[in-house]
């Protein structure tokens, strides 16, 4: 069998066995699993990574455990306003779309955005028309409801502060991701996202920034970025990582230590990211407590799904 690898993420941040009972632990891993045995089915099959990093990231945004999709935080005005991208590492072809309401699946839309025009990158209202011409599904706002998201918001709400949701000690929620080698050899990354709780005036992160959030390309990686924004869009983490390995030499594993752990801590920045290369060698890089992720390859076949830090 040629070599395939998959990687997903579900947040980084301030993750501790303390903080999570047994029974939302295990939730959180068979959740994971899921979202790995739908990205490993395709795969295996000989299926593509574009495929296999959408329809993973889908099964994400349809559990209300993460800040993507279902689970989206609530902005300032009471809405949901989610983003997302995906990138194809052969082509280097790709979709991202962001400041969306009511679409089921981002990350869907996403990737017709890819397939179906000339451009990248579509927003809002107009992005949402494009949704509907190409008949993806949408849900009313009780879809996208959640007690502890509605929670999030009341205790904020009438400050000037955002959430990020995972660094938040009471509710551990966060941006999904996954990446992807397939048997063809060719490599593709996407992300979604919610953003922050309590966010105003048409507030943008880096999961629908490509080189930021998502990057993918043949010849070096393919990422996904989850994190406080701001600070992934200021340091291109996802691109950083592919140049250093394109322009130094380096390998994925010293590339993105290099950005997460030295370059981002820096700044000050906190997150971290999932990554694999062209011969298949998985990343998991983050400088938090923990974060949700799972793995699986050719190489092994079974699913390996962590939380907290090694």
């Amino acid at each position: 069998m040629k070599k395939y690898s998959l990687a997903i993420h579900g947040g980084a941040g301030t993750i501790s066995k303390a903080q999570l009972t047994p029974k939302k632990e295990l939730l959180y891993h068979e959740a994971l699993q899921k979202a790995l045995n739908v990205g490993k089915y395709f795969l295996e099959n000989g299926g593509t990574a574009l495929d296999a990093v959408e329809f993973s990231v889908r099964c994400l945004e349809d559990i209300d455990l993460f800040n993507a999709g279902k689970g989206s935080v609530f902005g300032n005005d009471g809405k949901h306003e989610m983003e997302a991208s995906i990138m194809c590492g052969s082509t280097l072809n790709a979709g991202a779309v962001a400041g969306i309401r009511n679409v089921k699946n981002p990350i869907q839309l996403a990737r017709m955005i890819k397939k179906n025009t000339d451009y990248v990158y579509l927003h809002g209202s107009e992005a949402e028309n494009f949704a509907k011409i190409n008949h993806l599904p949408f849900e009313d706002d009780e879809y996208f409801y959640t007690k502890e998201r509605f929670e999030q918001l009341q205790a904020v709400k009438h400050s000037d502060k955002v959430i990020l949701d995972h660094t938040d000690v009471d509710y551990k929620f966060g941006t999904v991701g996954a990446v992807a080698l397939d048997q063809h050899g060719n490599l593709a990354a996407a992300t979604s996202t919610g953003g922050l709780t309590n966010k105003r005036y048409g507030r943008l992160g880096d999961s629908s920034v490509i080189g930021a959030g998502t990057y993918a390309n043949n010849e070096t990686c393919a990422i996904s970025c989850t994190g406080y924004g701001e600070y992934f869009i200021r340091t291109v983490v996802a691109h950083d990582v592919s140049c250093l390995m394109q322009y130094k030499g380096l390998s994925l594993q010293q590339a993105s230590e290099i950005v997460i752990k030295d370059k981002l801590v820096k700044m000050g920045g906190e997150g971290g990211l999932i990554g694999v290369d062209a011969i298949g060698n998985i990343a998991l890089v983050f400088n938090t407590e923990g974060m949700y992720r799972g793995y699986t390859s050719s190489k092994n076949t079974e699913l390996t799904t962590k939380i907290y830090g090694d």
